[in-house]
């Protein structure tokens, strides 16, 4: 008889812990796919400003190779700007679009009913993919990006101190992104910034040498 009582006991305290249990790792769980979300979104942003920072700055180092004045220089700055934005914000619609076309016509073949598709679209409607949002995202991304060198070369009329003003901001800014980069992608930072940084390194090199060289031989 006690044994028995006794495993009754065992029995009725047994539930009430596994039910805590599940429940703290079902909100764990829920914690952890909504914090993935935000950093992947996040990650996405740092990348897209630094596709930003590094053409917009490579275009002006190349423009800088065969031209010292400073309005040529940002006007071509400008014009990577609202060029990469704007390719930029069509592709990744034209992505999320396609993408969001996919799930919705899975959706179709799932349920068989357009009905019951757009009742349940209607439903999960924030966990489907946003072609708009996705694409302001980028623009503004690559946009934020390609202000830096804009900005370290606005105020600089020395041709000479203006190159080195830009490379100084963009080394500055290549380091964080490289390091933004690795923390949200849970990557080793000083590597990470490293690799960021000498790949930027050279997009400006080359962009400038071969400027430099065709600008050079009078074409």
């Amino acid at each position: 008889m006690a044994s028995n009582q006794t495993t009754q006991q065992d029995i009725k305290f047994a539930f009430p812990v596994n039910d805590v249990e599940r429940q703290t790792s079902l909100e764990i769980e829920q914690k952890g796919v909504n914090y993935s979300k935000r950093a992947q979104w996040l990650r996405a942003a740092v990348l897209g400003a630094n596709d930003g920072l590094v053409s917009t700055a490579s275009l002006m180092m190349g423009v800088g190779a065969v031209k010292q004045d400073i309005k040529a220089m940002i006007l071509t700055g400008f014009a990577g700007l609202v060029a990469g934005a704007c390719s930029m914000a069509i592709g990744e619609f034209v992505s999320v679009y396609s993408q969001l076309d996919i799930e919705v016509a899975q959706m179709k073949r799932d349920k068989r009913m357009v009905e019951e598709v757009e009742k349940e679209a209607g439903d999960n409607k924030e966990s489907l993919p946003n072609p708009i949002q996705a694409a302001a995202a980028s623009a503004l991304a690559f946009s934020v990006g390609a202000l830096v060198p804009l900005l370290a070369a606005s105020f600089v009329r020395e041709y000479k101190i203006r190159l080195g003003v830009i490379i100084a901001a963009v080394t500055a800014a290549l380091v964080l992104f490289g390091w933004l980069g690795a923390v949200l992608g849970k990557a080793p930072a000083i590597r990470s910034s490293v690799r960021v940084l000498i790949g930027g390194w050279l997009a400006m090199a080359i962009t400038f040498g071969l400027t430099k060289l065709i600008g050079s031989s009078g074409l």
